[in-house]
């Protein structure tokens, strides 16, 4: 089913629009799995309720996450709504709410002890990620020109959302990341003798032929072995896969004999932004870094630090008096 000219028209449509590759892979595997779930069938030939009836099953069945059956659900409406022209309209079908959820955070000495654990590469890693708040992707996604060291800056190319913002720079990191850029220019400068070089975005690389000798567009954590750009089919080196700071952190965490939380990758841009608020930062300028939308979504943060208790007193504390 994978070379089928429909899903080869899927993945087209999907490139044409810009979305990303993640999102490209996420929705083909939804609308593979709508088929398979249909006994194979076109889904041309189905409608609305063959779609709720996935849904249900995801539900029910499945026990799949709220988020995760809204990625089906916009999977199966860009199916419908674009390639299809067959727009299924109100599902009146209703997820349950997700109820709100206090992030985890690290205090300042756990992030130091898990740091001690890891090698250079991966605690350069993970000390971007708390101290610029950044999301595992987009740190592994950066380039050496978006690093600015006389502004203290780090530029977010594509972000989610599919939008750029910039961040803050952590002085104390300059001197690792002036050696993280050297280590990879020699591997591209390898790279380029057999004319291979670091994956480019969209058809930049045909539009300027000789962009992947460039410094300025080589990963800043590129990955340990060359692979066939995803559009092109050309050889190059793409940034570092996420799995493997994921699989260091795992390791660190057990090292470091933290057991009473689940720390992710993504538990550092949580302590990134509760450290800012906790200092007196301004919620908007921390909004702006994270690069929320809406600043209700940076607000989580102060139930974190308990803020909005601010002046009240326990019940309890009155029976002291």
């Amino acid at each position: 089913m994978s070379k089928s000219p429909f899903l080869t028209q899927n993945r087209e449509t999907m490139r044409m629009r810009g979305y990303s590759i993640r999102t490209e892979k996420t929705y083909i595997g939804w609308i593979k799995h709508y088929i398979r779930y249909h006994g194979r069938q076109h889904p041309a030939k189905l409608n609305a309720e063959h779609v709720k009836m996935f849904l249900s099953y995801l539900a029910n069945s499945r026990n799949v996450a709220i988020n995760t059956k809204k990625t089906a659900l916009n999977a199966l409406a860009f199916l419908y709504n674009q390639i299809l022209m067959q727009p299924f309209g109100d599902l009146d079908f209703k997820y349950a709410q997700q109820g709100r959820r206090i992030p985890i955070v690290l205090s300042p000495s756990e992030v130091a002890t898990i740091l001690e654990k890891l090698n250079d590469r991966d605690r350069l890693i993970f000390s971007i990620l708390y101290g610029s708040g950044l999301r595992i992707t987009e740190c592994l996604r950066l380039r050496v020109q978006d690093i600015d060291f006389d502004k203290g800056a780090l530029i977010v190319k594509n972000g989610k959302g599919n939008k750029d913002r910039t961040t803050i720079l952590s002085h104390s990191l300059i001197p690792e990341i002036q050696s993280q850029i050297e280590k990879s220019i020699e591997i591209q400068k390898k790279d380029n003798a057999t004319n291979i070089g670091p994956s480019l975005p969209h058809m930049l690389g045909k539009k300027y032929p000789s962009a992947y000798r460039k410094p300025a567009w080589m990963f800043l954590f590129p990955s340990t072995t060359i692979c066939k750009h995803p559009y092109t089919g050309i050889s190059c080196r793409h940034h570092l896969h996420d799995t493997v700071p994921r699989k260091a952190l795992s390791k660190a965490v057990n090292q470091s004999q933290i057991f009473n939380k689940k720390i992710s990758c993504h538990t550092f841009r949580h302590s990134f932004a509760t450290e800012l608020l906790r200092n007196g930062r301004d919620i908007r300028t921390v909004q702006e870094l994270l690069g929320h939308k809406d600043v209700a979504t940076t607000q989580i943060y102060t139930h974190v630090l308990g803020q909005h208790f601010a002046g009240t007193t326990s019940p309890i504390e009155l029976l002291q008096k």
